[in-house]
């Protein structure tokens, strides 16, 4: 199997892990999450209180000090969800993965990743907290942040799953 374009970043004990399609094209030739012109992952965690501050793409890898992860559940591809191959989403690795990590919850970066893991079609899927589903910790679906994505865009799904993170903590 051809290595992951962008490493996970999953381990054990994790409160929240975002879960997005596949890397985008600046992503892969960046080497970090959420590189691209326009995509708004970075500036809404940090308006959400999910972050300190700001981070650049770069810095991915702290993001697991405040008890956040990464993934993709297309590891071995990259570019718009359109033009991926088919058979690249696998929720089976995904799942695999998360048994592995045990996250306190998932939150999918779009619904294209959500209905792959979830099993279900985008059109039935709304923002929000989902119904469990087997072998995936409780879900979250948000608007994509990808700047292509611009006409689902809603800011309170991402502000909302910011109070449930901070909800938990003493």
């Amino acid at each position: 199997m051809p290595a992951a374009i962008l490493p996970d970043l999953l381990r054990p004990g994790l409160r929240l892990v975002f879960c997005g399609t596949a890397a985008g094209a600046a992503s892969a030739a960046r080497g970090a999450y959420y590189a691209g012109r326009g995509n708004r992952f970075w500036p809404i965690l940090a308006a959400a209180g999910l972050t300190p501050r700001r981070l650049a793409p770069e810095e991915f890898a702290v993001l697991d000090r405040w008890g956040i992860g990464l993934t993709d559940i297309a590891k071995h591809v990259s570019g718009n969800d359109a033009d991926l191959p088919r058979g690249a989403l696998d929720a089976t690795d995904l799942r695999r993965r998360l048994r592995v990590a045990k996250p306190a919850m998932i939150a999918f970066n779009g619904k294209a990743a959500a209905a792959a893991a979830l099993g279900r079609p985008s059109r039935g899927i709304a923002f929000g907290p989902q119904a469990s589903a087997p072998e995936l910790p409780p879900a979250w679906v948000l608007p994509s942040t990808s700047g292509a994505a611009g006409g689902s865009w809603d800011a309170a799904h991402w502000m909302a799953l910011g109070r449930w993170f901070h909800e938990g903590e003493t």
